[in-house]
């Protein structure tokens, strides 16, 4: 049992509890411990097995081959994705200094200056429905009252 968790004790604790369930069945369960704080919360999945003596000695050591396995596979894939984040940021930041430091070569060249543009005339606006408007029927009428006092 314990030469099957060695390669997972090289890279954490472990923590081991056996206790009986009821009856003749026992609970096996391994918690592998954080080796640091930046270790990823997947990494600390535990294995619990029930079973009864018999059937844990016969299927335990299987048992912990294959989550020791799939433990070291998942921290290397963990540390392996980790790495090409790092590489990726790193080459983004050194990609924006680069930007950022050389001056830009694609400036366009000195327009000359271009000659003040000429108003436009613009057409009268349309009368508001609202604004009073004197006709020309009153002032015509005004004109003509206004010529038989005289």
């Amino acid at each position: 049992m314990f030469t099957e968790l060695m390669p997972l004790l090289l890279k954490r604790r472990l923590l081991l509890t056996v206790s009986l369930v009821e009856g003749d069945t026992i609970r096996v369960t391994v918690v592998p411990q954080k080796a640091s704080d930046t270790d990823d919360n997947s990494l600390t999945t535990p294995l619990a097995i029930t079973g009864t003596a018999e059937e844990l000695d016969r299927d335990l050591p299987r048992q912990l081959v294959e989550f020791t396995g799939a433990h070291l596979q998942l921290q290397t894939t963990l540390a392996a994705a980790k790495a090409e984040m790092d590489a990726a940021a790193k080459a983004a930041r050194d990609e924006a200094r680069k930007k950022t430091s050389k001056p830009s070569s694609t400036a366009s060249p000195t327009m000359p200056a271009t000659p003040a543009a000429t108003p436009v005339p613009r057409e009268p606006e349309a009368p508001s429905l609202f604004t009073q408007q004197v006709s020309s029927e009153t002032t015509t009428t005004e004109e003509e009252e206004g010529g038989e006092a005289s």
